[in-house]
């Protein structure tokens, strides 16, 4: 059974002028366990806005987003707000860490959402998890102090402490130079593979895209799969 289906999902917004802007079209995508799928497109080509679709952030203006065969368009907001945070890891290119909060205190911000004994164990579920990315030495440091591609880490932590079954990771690679990106990739795909989790990229980076198994461009707001125009006829 997939996790995550979209059909036929377009996406479009009302500008000021009172015309409409279609952002994404036609959009069809499955996503499985195990799955690693890159999305490479242009600045403007609708990476963001799939991504928020995605994940649950957003919703489309027709077709239908499903998550274990379930139209996501039924479930409430606060359901769909529980599901995300369950179930769905983001990791965003800009990191979006807590300023003046510790490493350990960022990666323990999505457990105060736990149910149960997640929620009491907290801090050693974070502290297991930061140990896992190499940072068990840099628990009480605030981003202020971290390097670039430590605050990455964290960020990786972060989004994967609650075991989700889907990870989407926005430009992961982005604002790091080629040796840290390669590392936080292989680390990301080691963690991954642990839960055997889904992995969808984004991003504009064809050495990053290269590593998936899957491959797709987004351009002028249709997705297509890379792999299949390679070998159409």
């Amino acid at each position: 059974m997939s996790i995550l289906r979209a059909e036929g999902v377009t996406r479009s917004v009302l500008l000021p002028s009172e015309e409409t802007l279609t952002i994404l079209t036609g959009v069809d995508l499955v996503v499985d366990p195990g799955d690693r799928i890159s999305v490479v497109g242009r600045s403007g080509s609708g990476k963001s806005t799939l991504l928020n679709l995605l994940g649950l952030i957003d919703a489309p203006t027709t077709g239908e987003i499903l998550f274990d065969e379930q139209p996501v368009r039924a479930l409430s907001s606060a359901r769909r707000d529980r599901l995300r945070g369950a179930s769905i890891g983001f990791v965003f290119q800009q990191f979006n860490l807590l300023p003046g909060r510790t490493a350990l205190e960022n990666v323990m911000t999505p457990l105060l959402y736990e149910p149960g004994a997640g929620f009491w164990r907290r801090r050693a579920i974070a502290t297991r998890m930061l140990e896992n990315v190499g940072l068990g030495h840099r628990l009480d440091s605030t981003p202020d102090k971290l390097s670039g591609g430590e605050q990455q880490r964290v960020a990786i932590a972060r989004a994967l402490v609650r075991r989700p079954r889907l990870i989407l990771a926005d430009e992961p690679t982005g604002a790091l130079d080629l040796g840290t990106g390669q590392s936080v990739m292989e680390l990301l795909e080691r963690v991954a593979d642990d839960t055997d989790a889904a992995l969808v990229t984004i991003t504009h980076d064809v050495a990053v895209a290269a590593r998936s198994t899957r491959h797709y461009r987004l351009d002028a707001g249709h997705l297509r799969s890379v792999d299949e125009m390679v070998v159409a006829p």
